[in-house]
Parts: C-alpha cells; sequence; structure tokens
C-alpha cells in the first residue's frame, strides 16, 4: 500500500547539548523550510533536556520526539519521564524500545507493550523499534524474532490508535559506529514480513502503518533503500546528525520517493 508521505527522521541519542541541538535545528529548519510537508515528515528526536527548546524552534516544520518515556503516569520511579511531562512540552511523538534501551537497560518486549499502551493512551505517536541481533540473523531466526517483538509491542492496541503508530526495523548489528548497513533487498524482505504481521493483526488498517528502515543509513545507500517497494521512511543516524548532510539524504530520497509513488 502507497502512504501519502515519506518519513525521514533522526534520533541524537545521548550527543548534542541543549545548544549544539538549537544550532542543529535552526539550521535544518532553514535548510528545508521549502520542502512541501504534504509528501514529507520530517523528525528529530533529541535528548530530554534539549525538548522544550527545540519544540520552540522546530515549530510545525520538524516533529520533535522524545527518546523514551515511562508507562506510569507519575510514582517512585527516579529518573523516570511521565507522559504527563512530555505532554507540557507539546511533544506527541515517543520512540519506545530502541535496541540500546532493550541491551543496556533491560527492557523487554512487555515493558515495550506497556509503553506503548500508555503512550499511545496519552494521544502520543508511538515509533516502535524493532530488530535481531547479529546471533539470530546467524541462527535464521530474525523473522520469527521480529514478529514476537511487533505482537507483543501491538498487544491490546484498538484499531482506532493505529494511525499514530510506527514501526521502525533496526537491525541491531547495523547500527551505532561498528554498525553494517542492512543490503536494500535484505531489508526490504523484514519490511514485507513486518507489513505481513500488521495485517494479520489489524487487517487493512495494519497495512496503512508506515515502516521505516533504520541502521547505518547515509547519503551513500538512502535512495536504494528508500527506492525499495515496502520501505516507507528511514530513521537515520550519525548520518543526519550534521544539518547539510541531513538536507541532502532528505532532497535526494523525496525525489526518490515522489518517482517510486508516481510509478
Amino acid at each position: 500500500m502507497k502512504l501519502e508521505k515519506l518519513y525521514l527522521g533522526t534520533n541524537l541519542k545521548m550527543y548534542k547539548t541543549t545548544r549544539e541541538t538549537s544550532d542543529y535545528l535552526r539550521s535544518l529548519v532553514e535548510l528545508t523550510s521549502d520542502l512541501p510537508r504534504t509528501d514529507l515528515c520530517t523528525f528529530v528526536i533529541p535528548s530530554f533536556t534539549a525538548l522544550s527548546q527545540a519544540k520552540a524552534i522546530a515549530g510545525n516544520l520538524i516533529e520533535i520526539g522524545a527518546q523514551n518515556m515511562c508507562w506510569e503516569d507519575t510514582g517512585q520511579f527516579t529518573g523516570e519521564i511521565s507522559p504527563l511531562m512530555l505532554k507540557e512540552l507539546g511533544i506527541q511523538l515517543v520512540e519506545i524500545g530502541h535496541s540500546e534501551r532493550r541491551q543496556h537497560f533491560g527492557e523487554s518486549d512487555p515493558i515495550v507493550n506497556k509503553k506503548v499502551l500508555a503512550g499511545l493512551g496519552h494521544g502520543f505517536t508511538a515509533l516502535i523499534c524493532v530488530g535481531e541481533t547479529a546471533e539470530d540473523k546467524n541462527f535464521q531466526v530474525a523473522v520469527e524474532k521480529i514478529r514476537q517483538q511487533v505482537k507483543i509491542a501491538l498487544h491490546g492496541v484498538t484499531e482506532e490508535q493505529l494511525s499514530r503508530v510506527w514501526i521502525a526495523y533496526e537491525p541491531v548489528w547495523a547500527i551505532g559506529v561498528h554498525g553494517t548497513p542492512a543490503k536494500a533487498e535484505y531489508a526490504n524482505e523484514i519490511h514485507k514480513e513486518i507489513k505481513k504481521v500488521l495485517v494479520e493483526m489489524f487487517a487493512e488498517a495494519g497495512a496503512r502503518i508506515p515502516v521505516l528502515y533504520g541502521g547505518s543509513v547515509n547519503m551513500g545507500n538512502a535512495v536504494e533503500l528508500i527506492s525499495q517497494p515496502e520501505i516507507d521512511g528511514l530513521f537515520i543516524g550519525r548520518a543526519a546528525w550534521d544539518a547539510g548532510e541531513f538536507n541532502k539524504i532528505i532532497r535526494a530520497t523525496l525525489s526518490s520517493w515522489q518517482t517510486k509513488n508516481i510509478a
């Protein structure tokens, strides 16, 4: 199913201070202000400390998201961020289940599900990250692992909430400093499998959920990736952390996406 928009975004992880994030966003807004947002959704997910200023700078041109969120509104959860706190800042997008959260902070599939349900219940868009490890891939259980992640993450989600669900496929072996990007054909096949699960769970409504690819995306492979029929957007890492480079990737992929959708 052809979607109405191309989704292009980046997670700044634990990089960029508030000042650096502000400078970056000012440049990105200026560079991309001429692009039609009817065809394009751009988003940036900075650190919590930068959210307030980032939201003010980005305006309506760039969606600002949070990197994580607690499943409870209030309570004895030292160091966590409540959905109420994010709503107070005007945040509407929350990233959930990034592989680094799973690996370093012990977030299990059921915890991801709790956060998804809480986020959707508060009206956020949930960007749910899934992906297999190198071990999963080597043992040829990548599809099974990803199906499990998707099915548990979306357990209890209603059809009415699906318009606020995005999926990011990020193979763990492809992200980070030492990541190796997935071949475009491999990424496309995994996206196809993800979409099969979504349709199994939600029928036609599931087919309208955008599925983005993330994992060592750069100027050299972005167009090939977005040219694949099952890839609806790109979730870009360090290649997007320079506003000028991100602008180049946005323009190149948008042109390719428009061509793909006209064909």
